[in-house]
């Protein structure tokens, strides 16, 4: 297993040092192949955890995929739980960061060949109710257990200051019935409370509307 455990560790230590990029670490887009070694078992699909800030001057796809820093890949159930074993408290960590986990080979963009005709189920939750329901998130995912076939792209937990944003990517937004699936499955493996608010948003539509934004930097 190929990781880089340390740009989520150095940022929550330095969130308040500065916004250069030198503060997320080496911009890095691919690890190499996966290992798997024997004994050990092999998820269906092979994942990347990706960490990005969301600095005002970053504007534009190629500003936002510098922003991206690529922390580590996993290909078996054990290699998940030592790479997220690494990763700071999700309430450590600053607000308007992101962490995405994301089927590799997919990066966490909507221009991505992948992610262009799709979109994504957003809920937002308290930051004390966001722990939990993150690790859920991901392992549900990790478990293929949306029942969605390939259609799941991957993960993202976005942290505010009063809200943490958790959403969950596909590949086709036209499909009404695999994301009414997908919703279900959400509301059922998370236990989402009725205080939460939970809609989907087409990758285009958030495209659209980030043209209308000076100095956006916003892409999950």
């Amino acid at each position: 297993m190929s990781n880089k455990y340390e740009p989520l560790k150095h940022h929550a230590d330095n969130s308040d040092s500065g916004s250069g990029d030198d503060e997320v670490g080496p911009y890095i887009t691919d690890l190499g192949s996966i290992d798997y070694p024997p004994g050990e078992h092999r998820l269906q699909h092979p994942y990347c955890l990706w960490f990005s800030k969301r600095p005002s001057q970053v504007q534009g796809s190629q500003g936002y995929s510098q922003a991206l820093r690529l922390v580590g890949q996993v290909g078996t159930v054990e290699q998940w739980w030592a790479l997220y074993s690494h990763i700071v408290r999700l309430t450590d960590i600053p607000a308007h960061r992101d962490l995405h986990l994301f089927k590799k080979g997919i990066k966490p963009m909507w221009e991505d060949a992948a992610n262009k005709k799709g979109g994504k189920w957003v809920i937002r939750l308290r930051k004390e109710q966001a722990g939990r329901a993150w690790e859920n998130l991901c392992m549900a995912m990790l478990g293929e257990q949306f029942m969605a076939g390939n259609e799941i792209c991957g993960v993202v937990v976005s942290t505010r200051y009063q809200e943490y944003l958790l959403s969950i990517w596909n590949r086709t937004a036209s499909d009404q019935a695999t994301t009414a699936r997908i919703r279900d499955a959400l509301k059922r493996l998370l236990n989402i409370p009725a205080s939460a608010t939970m809609e989907y948003k087409t990758h285009n539509d958030c495209l659209k509307a980030s043209k209308n934004i000076p100095n956006n930097a916003l892409k999950s």
